[in-house]
């Protein structure tokens, strides 16, 4: 019985894993946004469960830390752009 019981719980935790190395790899390959959304709905996926808060923790901050970065590029693509017509 522990051992079906350990099984469907091990399932289920399966998947908010699963998300969170898919947005791993988009955040690797530079595609930040595509990261963000996935990062957050693993994090929705393991707040339906109380553990593994230690991980909870870590997706936050690399949610915070995506949203800093693509802020960053925003402003400095503006920036370089604005400075393109400027000299135009």
């Amino acid at each position: 019985m522990y051992v079906f019981i350990r099984n469907i719980y091990v399932w289920r935790n399966e998947f908010p894993t699963e998300l969170f190395m898919k947005a791993l790899k988009n955040e690797n390959k530079g595609k930040f946004e595509e990261a963000v959304i996935t990062y957050e709905t693993a994090l929705m996926e393991f707040n339906k469960s109380t553990f593994h808060r230690e991980f909870k923790n870590k997706i936050m901050g690399k949610i915070k830390l995506l949203h800093t970065v693509i802020e960053y590029q925003k402003n400095t693509h503006f920036i370089r752009n604005e400075r393109i017509a400027v000299n135009a």
